[in-house]
């Protein structure tokens, strides 16, 4: 094995006096983020990710040395849909979904973003005098003010990078791959992009929805900005697509081979590309592309939410909205027969001219379906 004699990071943080410049908190944040993008592409969780306790080791003394990432000591394998349940890991960096016994990679993403909040203000985003304590704070608290004296002079780049990784819902959190492409970290040198994962998911439920919800998600699509379609076209160039810019299964094959180990290659990704089969015998282009890949939970964390949708669903009523029987909306969610579809359904048309409400357009654009409808409001 490697001989690590640099320290460990913790130790250069408190040499540091408790926290790092922007530009030395990228340098570490890129690092960590490449290897657990790393990771999650492979399926594995680390789960125990922090500043001390020999997880993170510099290969030598120099200032610029090689950060790396080890003691995979709690580490599990999981799957795309699958959810962990055992609660491990370190009380302060530990993730509000693991302590609800129910979490995937998600949680490393939030253990980085409580690193990155010490490194650059110098104090955690949640404490306690006590584990119990840590935990009700993690569980119910907010991160201590962003307005407080100690981030005066950070970026609103920065402080955006750092919410966005501690967002207490996991759906709503950037992944590992996506904060790399954040504005505070893309154009850093040493990024890696790979693959991710959760694109790919996102694109199985949109292959699988129905034409109105596909007609909403690409209203919707229309409304992102540069910033926000930045990412989508990291990953959709990631898939290498063909000279009439298009990819297919073939291209998702391939792109997943490219960075497998062994272990990916022989078992996860069969599985993954049993799950898209839907795309064996079509093509996608950038646009649908978009409206396939976006991530309705992640954009509702954006201060912009609202204008968003609004916007989206003016582009839909515009060009997509019909007037529509409640029993073909039913059938398009694939309602079953025990469910009351009028009593559920029928607050999402409009009554003036029977086409899709914005209430209605929103619920449409998280593709409910009968296991959700019931608890409809």
């Amino acid at each position: 094995m490697e001989l690590c004699i640099g320290g460990e990071l913790l130790d250069r943080i408190l040499a540091r006096g408790g926290k790092y410049p922007e530009d030395d908190a990228k340098a570490v944040m890129v690092q960590i983020l490449n290897v657990v993008s790393f990771c999650h592409l492979q399926g594995v969780v680390h789960r125990d990710l922090k500043p001390g306790c020999n997880n993170f080791l510099y290969t030598s003394k120099d200032e610029t040395s090689e950060l790396k990432v080890i003691d995979f000591g709690l580490s599990d394998y999981v799957r795309p849909d699958e959810r962990l349940n055992d609660i491990v890991g370190s009380a302060y960096y530990v993730a509000p979904e693991v302590l609800h016994r129910s979490y995937s990679t998600e949680a490393d993403v939030w253990s980085i973003g409580v690193i990155a909040y010490i490194l650059l203000c110098g104090s955690r985003p949640f404490w306690a005098r006590t584990e119990s304590g840590i935990f009700r704070s993690v569980l119910k608290a907010e991160p201590k003010n962003f307005d407080e004296a100690s981030w005066a002079t950070i970026s609103p780049e920065a402080k955006d990078f750092v919410k966005r990784l501690l967002n207490k819902d996991p759906r709503r959190r950037m992944t590992a791959a996506q904060a790399l492409s954040h504005p505070w970290l893309r154009n850093y040198n040493d990024v890696k992009l790979l693959l991710d994962i959760p694109v790919l998911k996102l694109m199985r439920a949109y292959v699988r929805s129905s034409s109105l919800r596909k007609a909403a998600l690409r209203a919707l699509a229309k409304t992102l900005t540069a910033d926000e379609v930045f990412y989508l076209k990291e990953q959709f160039t990631i898939l290498q697509p063909n000279k009439n810019g298009s990819i297919t299964l073939e291209h998702i094959r391939m792109a997943l081979m490219k960075n497998a180990t062994d272990a990916m290659r022989d078992s996860r990704v069969p599985d993954i590309l049993a799950s898209l089969n839907t795309l064996q015998h079509r093509k996608m282009e950038f646009e649908e592309f978009c409206a396939a890949a976006l991530s309705v939970h992640q954009l509702e964390a954006l201060d912009r939410w609202e204008q968003h949708a609004r916007s989206a669903y003016e582009i839909f009523d515009q060009d997509g909205n019909r007037a529509i029987v409640i029993q073909e909306l039913a059938s398009e969610l694939a309602l079953g027969p025990s469910i009351p579809v009028h009593a559920v359904l029928n607050d999402w048309i409009r009554h003036g001219d029977g086409k899709l409400s914005f209430r209605g357009f929103i619920k449409l654009l998280h593709g409910m379906s009968s296991r959700g409808m019931t608890k409809a409001p």
